[in-house]
């Protein structure tokens, strides 16, 4: 039985004899035809890590694919994403930098104004009527003296028949008709009882024709619109968006169609700045941009823009660079839904993509000083996927480290054995 001192003493050299021949190679044992054999652990640990290696990145923990799994891998699997690489050259930042979010005019295929404002149940018209010569049905004969030949009729309202009320005209056809073509009827109908009559019809409160404002406005408001009022006066007519216009979206919603668009687009666009129809609801929300960073850069994360906008340059330094022990600035990847029609344009076969967004991975060099001029000019859109791949290095480094992890469990367990033995190796 060996005392706690000689224990000690026994267990310290056994791990100094163990570290010793791992690794200068005392531990080759029985050198047969001059070739030399491992011991059985460490020819296991050594056996164990090469097939690890072999095996590529999988084997590792990594945060996402590598840089060879992006440029290589072509799924074959129907069920699995197909998707296009392309390199960011001057020529595909040109085609990038030209896109545009399809506008509103597309979706609701209004591009001019509504023809005219018809009247509607509910809306109240004033009429007023003149009469050529004093004398007549609803001038009197001592009304020289007036200023002019003319009644005015109360304010009504037309009713639920979609009627108004005329005096010896009676009822009139108002609701789908323009104020004109009400005029011409009431005209029609005085004849030949005034004294050549003439119909003035004012739309006073169109509460048919209303359009609704409301969400992240200063003011929400309900109003009649005008023929040729547009999408930007309604926001105005609202008192304009809480919060900053790169910071808001605009949604609106006509009958069974809605569409969805950036403010800031809206104002640098014709076509976004759509015509309003009777019945509109314009709603604007506030929706922070923002792109994921993941990979190996300083910070992963959800990342907002906080500005109008963001380039790849200025997203890499929002997220805290890319880290020098582990990042490939040769293998920086951002990843995108972009149009069937845009990604024809940048050269891509599009006819394995049956639905009409085509997943694109743009890749830069970073490494490269032209990469950096195109990453300063590389613009970054909502929802877009940043990621840094992981370098030979890092995954080098952790094959060594897996390998040292190995030795040193099967050195630990030799050390055990030894001191068992009394310190004989």
């Amino acid at each position: 039985m060996l005392s706690p001192r000689n224990t000690r003493s026994a267990m310290l050299h056994a791990r100094h004899t163990v570290r010793t021949r791992l690794l200068w190679g005392p531990h080759l044992k029985n050198v047969t035809a001059g070739r030399p054999r491992l011991r059985a652990p460490y020819s296991l640990v050594l056996t164990t890590a090469i097939a690890a290696f072999s095996a590529g990145c999988a084997f590792f923990p990594n945060q996402g694919p590598s840089s060879i799994d992006v440029v290589t891998s072509k799924p074959a699997d129907p069920d699995k994403v197909q998707y296009a690489l392309l390199d960011v050259s001057p020529a595909v930042l040109a085609k990038v930098q030209e896109a545009r979010e399809p506008a509103l005019s597309r979706t609701f295929g209004e591009r001019r104004p509504p023809p005219a404002i018809r009247l509607g149940v509910g809306d109240v018209v004033s009429v007023t009527i003149f009469e050529a010569a004093s004398g007549g049905l609803f001038i009197p004969q001592d009304a020289g003296s007036r200023a002019g030949n003319f009644v005015s009729l109360p304010n009504q309202e037309v009713d639920l028949r979609g009627f108004i009320s005329v005096p010896y005209a009676g009822a009139v056809q108002a609701a789908g008709r323009t104020p004109a073509e009400v005029q011409a009827a009431i005209e029609e109908r005085l004849r030949n009882r005034a004294i050549e009559p003439q119909a003035v019809v004012t739309l006073q409160d169109g509460r048919s024709s209303r359009v609704t404002v409301t969400g992240e406005v200063n003011s929400s408001v309900r109003f009649s619109i005008t023929a040729g009022d547009r999408l930007l006066d309604a926001v105005a007519r609202a008192g304009g968006p809480k919060y900053p216009a790169y910071e808001t979206y605009v949604t609106l919603k006509r009958g069974n169609r809605t569409a969805k668009i950036y403010l800031n687009n809206v104002i640098a666009s014709a076509d976004n700045n759509v015509y309003l129809y009777p019945g509109d609801t314009v709603v604007l929300n506030r929706e922070f941009r923002s792109f994921m960073a993941l990979g190996a850069s300083g910070l992963n994360g959800q990342i907002n823009f906080e500005n109008e906008t963001l380039t790849l340059a200025q997203a890499v330094g929002r997220s805290g660079g890319i880290l020098d022990l582990r990042g490939d600035p040769t293998q920086t990847f951002v990843y995108r839904l972009e149009p069937k029609a845009l990604a024809a344009e940048m050269g891509i076969d599009v006819t394995p993509y049956m639905s009409p967004m085509v997943p694109v991975i743009y890749r830069v060099n970073m490494r490269e000083p032209d990469g950096l001029f195109l990453a300063t000019k590389f613009p970054m859109r909502d929802q877009d996927i940043l990621f840094v791949s992981n370098s030979a290095a890092s995954e080098l480094a952790k094959f060594l480290a897996f390998l040292q992890l190995g030795a040193n469990t099967v050195s630990d367990t030799n050390v055990g054995r030894i001191a068992i033995k009394g310190g004989r190796f």
